[in-house]
């Protein structure tokens, strides 16, 4: 055994054991079994026959599983905005400034200043 199956060997461990555990340990988990794969392409052997053609280039990548439901969860529901509609608020300013100056002019006509 080479030293890089060794290693390959040391990340596909340390990923199967980040896997179970969620969040961005199961993200590093995916990239490390990923790059276990690739340095066991790295085998200088390997790159040799490659080299003369006596070994496949043209594999295709290794698939990666997708993940079997939602990874985030439910999305928490927007805070409600306080207060009320904007339309109500200035009809009912408008109505209520109509009145006021209704009832000056009324009180007006009552103490005329001449």
């Amino acid at each position: 055994m080479s030293a890089l199956d060794s290693v390959a060997d040391t990340l596909r461990r340390k990923s199967q054991e980040l896997a179970g555990q969620g969040g961005i340990k199961e993200k590093l988990a995916a990239e490390l079994a990923d790059d276990a794969d690739f340095i066991r392409k790295l085998k200088p052997e390997l790159i040799k026959r490659r080299a003369k053609g006596e070994a496949p280039t043209d594999r295709r990548p290794t698939e990666v599983a997708a993940p079997s439901g939602p990874q985030l969860g439910r999305r928490p529901k927007p805070p409600k905005t306080a207060g009320p509609n904007p339309y109500v608020v200035v009809g009912a300013a408008l109505v209520l400034g109509v009145a006021l100056a209704k009832w000056l002019d009324w009180r007006g006509h009552a103490h005329p200043r001449w």
